[in-house]
């Protein structure tokens, strides 16, 4: 399994909006608005076992919330710059929202090493710490695959945290080289009542669709689970319909 991964595309479309003309007619306080919801900005967070590598999608003067997406399996070469993260990170900015991506100990520029899935969740810990501390607004999670199944641990509970979205929830078995066979469990959301999202690829190879529908049945509501039919594990020629069931749902589910 290897993930895929966007790089230019964001400082494509942040020289777009600066060099658009549209900007020459906008009002002063409406250009301070735009131009800090699409600022991108380079940084590092003390994590647990050293900082941590993150860009910050900046959100509106008036942003509601804010949010983190977390990567999938770092040794499958999961990293912040990841496709599923990028659209999912685009849609919760498109909303206004300033958005946090990290990457786990042990990728990127991140210090530490790989720790299994154990404390990569003191990591999204962490992140959530940040963001508490920046900007002081509602939190709402999202992760991909082992960023889902890692963070969700961290967020559930935590009383700053609003929403939570979970793509490509790894519901059977994922190995990463010599590894053996992990099967994630999420019985610990029976408790949890927050607005959840499930949104998968119905060909997802690591999310069988009668686990998935299984595992979202026993949860308490709110929830909803949306199948991106046509779709693997990757939303590979599905990444647009992933970023509106995104957006769609955190219309309705937060307010």
């Amino acid at each position: 399994m290897k993930t895929q991964e966007v790089r230019g595309e964001e400082l494509l479309s942040y020289f777009f909006i600066l060099t658009s003309d549209f900007l020459l007619h906008l009002p002063a306080c409406s250009l301070v608005s735009v131009l800090t919801q699409n600022s991108i900005r380079s940084l590092f967070l003390d994590g647990p076992a050293g900082r941590l590598e993150a860009l910050l999608n900046g959100g509106a003067a008036n942003a509601t919330h804010a949010a983190v997406v977390c990567h999938p399996h770092p040794l499958f070469g999961g990293t912040l710059h990841n496709k599923v993260v990028f659209h999912t990170m685009k849609a919760l900015n498109s909303l206004g929202f300033p958005v946090l991506r990290f990457n786990f100990r042990g990728t990127g520029l991140s210090q530490g090493e790989h720790d299994h899935g154990n404390g990569e969740v003191e990591d999204v810990r962490a992140a959530l710490d940040w963001l508490d501390a920046e900007f002081h607004l509602p939190l709402v999670f999202a992760g991909f695959s082992f960023g889902a199944a890692v963070g969700l641990r961290a967020a559930y509970a935590d009383p700053r945290v609003a929403a939570l979205i979970a793509a490509g929830t790894p519901v059977g078995p994922v190995a990463a080289g010599e590894e053996e066979p992990r099967v994630y469990t999420f019985d610990f959301l029976k408790e949890c009542i927050k607005p959840k999202l499930f949104v998968s690829g119905a060909r997802d190879q690591f999310g069988p669709r009668a686990k998935l529908e299984a595992l979202v049945a026993s949860l308490p509501e709110p929830k909803k689970l949306v199948m991106i039919e046509g779709g693997d594990h990757f939303f590979e020629g599905r990444l647009r319909e992933l970023r509106e069931a995104v957006e769609s749902w955190m219309k309705e589910a937060v307010r």
